[in-house]
């Protein structure tokens, strides 16, 4: 049997293991295929590649929806099952009407003026002034709040953003930085009578633009009302300043590290490597701008792919230079002959109004004590972010209304189930999601549901029951897909079970395409002198199994007739999901990935903005008022276990927490079809540490050992 699988992005890593690959890849760039069954390994929070071994067959699922194009009787698995989806009974009768009705027009706000998202609240933040009795009762509430709780009155809120930043939510035990938790302090800091401002340190990011401008937006929110916010930036290029420009003001050390020179995609090719060691990648794509692939089959970009990775860096360049112009104002042709001019020196970026002021961290913490009025020998009474964020809410009297939301939230690499070895919040498990699921729609305490979504994809089966689950919820409540860096592939897979799908301008947002392979091993088995003799029962038994020869031409086109079908079936279920004629989406898909802003002008999703607005929009759904509060239930927080813990020790001891997780995830993987999106690797936008492949390929040999 034919094993297929959907690829993704990882740290663009090869391991060259001995066996034949079929990859389903599901976006646009060029993406590493290996010759086992090779499954590619997303990291939460950039995008990049790693190659892993594939080795268990897959059974054969028979298609039978009459809504895809046709029949075919294929060895491959079912990427995109469609047999189940829209006529399984439910309990509910109610829930099962809707649903009926929902196979006619599927709950998707595709029918509307497409991604316009005019017809929808805004989620605009309002900073509202506390009333004086509402003030009292928060100061009593102080008084008897837990000691962890307690802050000094006029303290600065100190957080530091660098690294990788998480769309989970943190226990007390993890490390690393949590997107929710990072906004969730700005909230309360706005509100809170006893910080006075903000002192926000931004070092070297590593993640997506998706959550960059989730925080920025927080950031924005936080200076209505009133209270200062400026940033320290020792390291800065366009990603930081991006953030830090949002903020009063900006200082720099005078021997900072300012990079303003542009942005980059690059892209690897190995063909040449691969036919110097006697490797032939044989590769069958499908879609025009299905680049996974091509970093084995070419030796140069294709046309299309250039084409693609050109119009999502222009609309990553273009969303820049219109938001720092705006916050600085400038004007948008200054900016780009800044950038072009390689301006390094600190002192011209303050001349030229980039920068506040050149001055070291003790001068900016004199500056404030001074501004808040404390003493010179004084010291500054500052929180720092991990201890800021057990300050509940209910503190500071920020509590929701009687309506409740379940919030659930679904980040990294999708499974069907957790490995033995793997660790808490690791990535999406199919299983326990659709627990979650399946209780808030048994549930009559949640008026609507948030799927907040970030990532590549992962196990197809996963993506497709989780689907379902969805669609099940939908067709009883509100559910509203928020999308934050990416979700492509599987990501997008679970999305387009909702009502209505919101974006950031920039998520990466699609990857509908098929592409397959495997390698021909033959040359390189001669020149180490290995042999291979295969005994064989079937016509096509040998397909995956004779690594040491070429496809005969009735497997080769065997192979591209099973790829074909795989993205008929992706292709209809997501025109289907989005209420769009086949061949629409054929316009959109073909292995594109699409900027969230694009993606929404085409239909494929509803809305741009943040979790704020996917609030309003439930709200809207839900029939609760928009000047209404409501409660948003966290489903998915952690809770600390002894894996956690100790990670979290090793982390401190020896910082080799980010090592051990990933080793761990490399070498314990679901086997299924996989619905990933390849790797789109942006130098200076995503992190390029990994850019060469040579340091993945070394890394990926030693964690295949």
């Amino acid at each position: 049997m034919s094993k297929l699988l959907l690829l993704h992005s990882s740290h663009l890593t090869i391991p060259l293991h001995r066996q034949p690959l079929t990859a389903i890849l599901s976006t646009s760039r060029p993406l590493l295929s290996t010759s086992s069954l090779s499954r590619l390994h997303y990291h939460h929070h950039h995008l990049s590649f790693s190659l892993l071994p594939h080795h268990r067959r897959l059974g054969v699922s028979p298609p039978s929806s009459a809504s895809l194009t046709q029949r075919l009787q294929n060895l491959s698995a079912r990427a995109f099952d469609d047999s189940s989806s829209l006529e399984v009974k439910t309990e509910d009768k109610e829930g099962e009407q809707k649903l009926a009705n929902d196979d006619e027009k599927p709950p998707s706000g595709s029918e509307s003026t497409k991604g316009s998202g005019e017809e929808y609240p805004t989620g605009e933040f309002v900073f509202e002034k506390v009333s004086w009795w509402k003030s009292f009762v928060v100061k009593l509430r102080m008084l008897i709040a837990f000691p962890w709780e307690r802050v000094r009155k006029g303290s600065v809120l100190n957080m530091k953003l660098r690294g990788q930043i998480s769309d989970q939510l943190k226990s007390r035990f993890s490390s690393g930085l949590s997107l929710p938790q990072i906004c969730e302090n700005l909230v309360k800091a706005a509100y809170d009578p006893r910080i006075s401002g903000v002192y926000l340190h931004i070092d070297t990011l590593n993640c997506g633009w998706g959550k960059v401008e989730e925080i920025r937006r927080h950031i924005l929110n936080f200076r209505k009302s009133g209270k200062f916010i400026v940033a320290y930036l020792p390291v800065c290029q366009e990603k930081e300043y991006y953030l830090a420009c949002a903020c009063e003001e900006i200082y720099v050390p005078p021997s900072a590290y300012f990079s303003l020179f542009g942005l980059t995609v690059q892209a690897s090719f190995l063909r040449g490597v691969l036919d110097n060691v006697g490797i032939e990648p044989q590769v069958e794509r499908i879609g025009k701008y299905k680049s996974a692939g091509d970093q084995l089959a070419r030796r140069t970009m294709s046309e299309e792919n250039c084409e693609m990775l050109t119009a999502l860096l222009d609309n990553i360049s273009a969303n820049w230079l219109d938001e720092v112009s705006l916050a600085r104002g400038k004007k948008r042709e200054d900016i780009e002959n800044f950038i072009n001019a390689g301006v390094y020196q600190i002192d011209k970026l303050k001349e030229d109004g980039w920068i506040t002021n050149i001055q070291y961290d003790d001068e900016v913490i004199s500056m404030l004590k001074e501004r808040l009025g404390v003493q010179k020998d004084k010291i500054l009474p500052l929180v720092d972010y991990r201890k800021y964020s057990k300050v509940r809410k209910w503190t500071l009297g920020l509590l929701g209304g009687k309506d409740q939301i379940a919030i659930i939230r679904a980040s990294g690499s999708i499974s069907r189930v957790r490995s033995p070895l793997s660790l808490p919040g690791s990535g999406i498990v199919g299983e326990q999601f659709i627990e979650k699921i399946r209780s808030v729609r048994e549930s009559k305490r949640y008026k609507a549901a948030i799927i907040r979504i970030d990532s590549p994809g992962g196990d197809a089966l996963a993506s497709d029951l989780m689907w379902r689950e969805i669609r099940l919820l939908a067709a009883s409540k509100p559910v509203i897909a928020s999308m934050s860096d990416v979700a492509a592939s599987g990501g997008y897979y679970m999305a387009m079970a909702a009502q209505t799908i919101v974006a950031e301008n920039l998520t990466l947002t699609g990857s509908i395409g098929v592409v397959t392979g495997k390698f021909n091993l033959g040359k390189l088995y001669e020149k180490i002198g290995f042999s291979k003799e295969i005994i064989s029962r079937g016509k096509y038994a040998e397909l995956l199994a004779a690594d040491q020869r070429p496809f005969r031409p009735d497997e080769a086109e065997l192979f591209a007739k099973s790829a074909q079908n795989a993205y008929k079936q992706f292709r209809d279920r997501a025109a289907f999901s989005r209420s769009m004629t086949v061949d629409k989406m054929e316009e959109v898909a073909q292995g594109r990935v699409w900027a969230g802003k694009d993606a929404a002008s085409r239909g494929l999703v509803d809305a741009i903005g943040g979790l704020s607005r996917a609030v309003s929009i439930a709200k809207l759904k839900a029939n609760i008022p928009q000047d209404t509060q409501v409660t948003l239930v966290e489903l998915s927080r952690p809770s600390p276990t002894l894996p956690e813990i100790l990670s979290g020790i090793g982390s401190t001891l020896v910082g080799v927490e980010a090592t051990i997780k990933e080793l761990l995830q490399d070498l314990t993987f679901s086997d299924g079809v996989q619905a990933r999106m390849d790797g789109i690797m942006f130098q200076k936008l995503e992190g390029a540490y990994l850019s060469n492949p040579f340091f993945a390929l070394i890394r990926d040999y030693l964690s295949s050992l």
